[in-house]
């Protein structure tokens, strides 16, 4: 961690100071809690987590100015199309609980569809920012985008739609469909995209349940997870016993390394939230989540700030997928929402996942630091105020 801070202070001095801190305390909350609850799965984390932090480092090293990558769009569609296609490529991808997400790298298996997320919003951002005023002002009687100027967009968008949906990876489909309605809003400020993308979402979300038999399930765990007469030891049991699990934890929960956070299923995983309720309790769960709401309040602080429309989409864009991810997730915990089994970033056990989060959050250093012309935030405008005042 040390060195990572140096590595930013001397190569991204402008940068803003909170979002390496704030990535790493949660990364380190998350290996504690795996660490708690096995041993060897922590050792495997700790392997992923000293690659993901060479990763932040060389996507600063490597990206001195995130503008540089705006001249590479479609190069960087390309890519996430074949990082997305890869897990079900004959020999190559791998499928672990029925899903075929995975590549196999020697012993270790990886996520490619993390890293592809990553390269769509880099795509979404170039693209949009170039065509923004097009999208913004449509042609017709109804102000309508013209094909050719929506249609590499939607290509490279929808497809990477169909090969999720294929492999199953329908949780990393509603966060490339949500990140992609917020950015084409952010690109043009029209809240009819807004519209259209929930109503496509509802129906999209219905198509689904009757056409796969797996959100068929996931959603009746979701309805019926307390249930009589459900068979426990399936999901319903998963979603109850993470219920059961935060709710012996009270206010303050049992202490950490005190509770018994290994009866939850997937409690490394899909489930860690539940486990750091149980044992932190409900003070310690809004610790995490304000530290969440941190982390993305200053993405869009980011956001706002850049005046070029790559540097804003691409903000707005990253900040909108880990707000995205962190709601689901949390949201699927609590029975908010039916539970899609996407990680909780920085957080649950997982390498592919580990690796691209803290891409992100190099990313986000690196728009923060510039070099670009920046609007001047309150704080900065209330410092040349006050020297002024005293010259």
């Amino acid at each position: 961690y040390l060195g990572c801070w140096l590595v930013m202070r001397r190569y991204a001095r402008d940068a803003d100071p909170v979002l390496f801190p704030l990535g790493g305390l949660l990364a380190g909350l998350g290996f504690a809690v795996i660490f708690r609850l096995d041993g060897g799965l922590a050792a495997e984390q700790a392997t992923w987590l000293l690659v993901a932090l060479v990763a932040f480092v060389a996507t600063l090293l490597l990206i001195r100015d995130d503008r540089q990558l705006d001249a590479l769009t479609y190069t960087i569609g390309l890519a996430a199309l074949v990082l997305l296609i890869l897990p079900v490529v004959p020999g190559i991808g791998t499928e672990i609980n029925g899903a075929r997400l995975w590549i196999r790298l020697g012993s270790l298996t990886f996520q490619p569809s993390e890293l592809g997320k990553v390269l769509m919003v880099l795509f979404l951002a170039s693209y949009l920012g170039a065509k923004r005023e097009l999208l913004s002002e449509g042609v017709g009687r109804f102000g309508l985008p013209r094909v050719k100027d929506l249609g590499p967009m939607l290509l490279a968008w929808g497809a990477s739609l169909v090969v999720l949906f294929a492999e199953k990876d329908l949780g990393a489909s509603l966060l490339y469909f949500g990140i992609f309605v917020v950015m084409l809003w952010l690109a043009t400020g029209r809240l009819a995209y807004l519209a259209i993308g929930v109503l496509l979402f509802a129906a999209g979300a219905y198509a689904g349940y009757l056409v796969f038999g797996h959100v068929q399930l996931r959603v009746d765990y979701w309805l019926h997870a307390i249930d009589a007469g459900k068979p426990y030891e399936q999901g319903y049991g998963q979603l109850a016993q993470g219920w059961f699990g935060m709710a012996s934890g009270g206010l303050v929960g049992t202490g950490l390394g005190q509770g018994s956070p290994w009866l939850i299923p997937y409690a490394e995983t899909d489930f860690i939230f539940a486990a750091i309720g149980e044992e932190l309790g409900l003070l310690g769960t809004a610790a995490v989540l304000l530290l969440y709401v941190t982390l993305i309040g200053k993405g869009l602080r980011i956001a706002v700030e850049r005046t070029d429309a790559f540097g804003k989409l691409l903000a707005g864009g990253l900040t909108t997928g880990l707000a995205l991810q962190t709601f689901v997730i949390v949201g699927g915990v609590t029975r908010l929402i039916p539970l899609t089994g996407i990680t909780l970033p920085f957080v649950s056990y997982g390498g592919s996942s580990l690796v691209s989060n803290f891409i992100i959050l190099a990313l986000l250093v690196r728009v923060s630091a510039g070099p670009y012309e920046r609007l001047p935030s309150p704080r900065r405008l209330a410092r040349a105020e006050a020297g002024r005042e005293v010259a």
